[in-house]
């Protein structure tokens, strides 16, 4: 990495810190998703959405790089609460991974703590006990509303798979990666297309496994681009690569990666889906940053001759979300402005808790403050 690019991470982290810290003490007793006048919103009384790890893993890797007690009190708050999770069938999904990844795994990394063990592990069975023998896939939700879903897979679940690969390393049961590999190598057929672009949803017959088709999910249509699943294929792919050698999915990633470095728009802001309308003003920071996360780890796989390539498209949208989509203003709780979660919803751009814990990942990984999550 360049001394320009060094020196704009070092004082891209130490933005981060002085203004998560002033957010830290707002938000004791919170797990937050989105924002109310910039003040975050608190989850707390549904335990059990997707996305209450998150917060829990940016104040992990804050507290790795800089030691204030406050990050670690709170996250060690948000990991307690999402014990109610567990005990609760339905509200177990998929989406183990990102819970208890950036809360147990996190803290057991980094104190050794046997509680957050065990209830990592615990998260681990229950995710591999949703894997599909016949169609070898996850199974990503629960039915609601009297749909069945049984045979739905979606992209996301490939950032789920390395609790699956931690638990394996952490016991020696290689059950575990089995199934995270079984998976991985249905979705690089069923989820990746021939140009590189991701769908969203899979829809298998959860009796015979046999794929019946595909549905458009948060993106604009089937057949269309949703960005956000597209930086999940990236960095997914990638960390099985990391963690199984297996040269395939490092070729997948890299698939999905150019496909989304081909399509950045010349102001670097990423849209909600690469084939939505061109007047349209919808954008999806948090797609930039997880992808921006996926190209800085391929980087670390590839020869030298490419590690150029996937660097630089990672600053880019770095520097981009930086100049332009960043609020440090010290009386808010965010930073990333201008996600969305999907392109049918009627609200876009809006701060959204992910973005931000992206965000910094990638920022401290370009400093070499990062802990590693996945």
């Amino acid at each position: 990495m360049n001394s320009k690019d060094t020196q704009w991470a070092n004082e891209t982290a130490e933005k981060i810190y002085k203004k998560m810290k002033n957010s830290a003490e707002r938000s004791k007793n919170k797990i937050p998703y989105l924002t109310v006048n910039g003040i975050f919103d608190d989850c707390s009384d549904n335990i059990s959405w997707w996305t209450n790890g998150f917060y829990g893993g940016q104040l992990w890797q804050l507290y790795n790089a800089y030691g204030d007690e406050i990050f670690r009190l709170n996250a060690e708050d948000i990991e307690n609460k999402l014990d109610k999770s567990l005990m609760d069938y339905m509200g177990m999904d998929h989406d183990s991974g990102f819970k208890w990844l950036l809360t147990s795994v996190a803290n057991y990394r980094l104190t050794k703590n046997e509680r957050s063990k065990n209830r990592a592990l615990l998260a681990a069975a229950n995710l591999a006990g949703r894997f599909n023998l016949s169609g070898r896939f996850i199974r990503a939700w629960n039915s609601w509303g009297g749909e069945r879903n049984e045979g739905w897979a979606i992209i996301d679940c490939m950032m789920n798979l390395p609790l699956l690969y931690w638990a394996a390393e952490e016991t020696g049961d290689p059950r575990f990666s089995q199934i995270a590999k079984a998976h991985a190598d249905t979705a690089s057929k069923a989820f990746v297309r021939e140009n590189g672009s991701i769908n969203h949803i899979v829809q298998f017959d959860p009796n015979t496994g046999e794929m019946i088709g595909t549905m458009g999910g948060q993106g604009m249509e089937i057949g269309s681009s949703w960005t956000r699943g597209q930086g999940w294929a990236i960095y997914g792919f990638a960390l099985s690569y990391r963690h199984t050698g297996d040269e395939k999915y490092l070729k997948t990633a890299k698939k999905a990666a150019k496909y989304f470095a081909s399509n950045i728009p010349e102001s670097g802001l990423i849209p909600v889906d690469f084939c939505q309308d061109n007047e349209l003003d919808w954008e999806d920071s948090t797609a930039a940053a997880i992808a921006a996360c996926g190209m800085l780890e391929i980087e670390t796989h590839v020869t030298e001759a490419e590690k150029p390539f996937f660097r630089e498209t990672a600053m880019k949208l770095l520097r981009t979300l930086e100049e332009k989509r960043s609020n440090w203003n010290t009386d808010t709780d965010y930073i990333l402005e201008n996600g969305s979660v999907a392109y049918h919803d009627e609200k876009h751009n809006f701060p959204i808790v992910y973005g931000d814990y992206y965000f910094t990942e990638a920022v401290f990984k370009l400093c070499g403050k990062e802990l590693f999550m996945w």
